[in-house]
């Protein structure tokens, strides 16, 4: 079993995202999953709702900060931000593969609910497909 970790700035949106996608796509049991970040900001509502509306629930996860996980053998880390690729605290993962994307925050976005719900569902859709890419390239393949 691999050690997957998603790894965002708040683990509150993306990271968080992300997380419940590799959890429920695997088509088997693949890998652990776990999600962090280098702050903890708390579970967004927003990304509890909008991955609720794609059938994954991830209203039971916690923000957690990457330091709870040291001691972790990994074979993944992702980061799912260009912030959190830049300040990350060393995290020793000798033969860690390190993957890189920046999602967009639709959590940054100010304005009217439509808009706001639109910016989360593209970033949720985005984060579906590499997550995809993902299992299919990396633990399945």
């Amino acid at each position: 079993m691999k050690n997957v970790l998603v790894l965002c700035t708040g683990n509150s949106c993306r990271s968080q995202m992300a997380h419940g996608y590799l959890q429920a796509l695997q088509p088997k049991p693949l890998a652990k999953i776990y999600s962090a970040g280098i702050e903890t900001h708390g579970l967004n509502p927003e990304a509890v709702a909008i991955m609720k509306e794609d059938g994954i629930d991830i209203s039971g996860h916690t923000s957690n900060h990457v330091d709870e996980y040291a001691g972790i053998p990994w074979d993944f880390i992702i980061t799912v931000c260009d912030h959190a690729k830049e300040n990350c605290p060393f995290i020793p993962a000798d033969g860690a593969e390190r993957l890189h994307h920046n999602f967009s925050d639709p959590s940054k976005l100010k304005g009217s609910p439509e808009a706001r719900h639109t910016a989360f569902e593209n970033t949720r859709n985005e984060i579906r497909d590499y997550c995809r890419k993902f299992i299919a390239e990396k633990l399945a393949g």
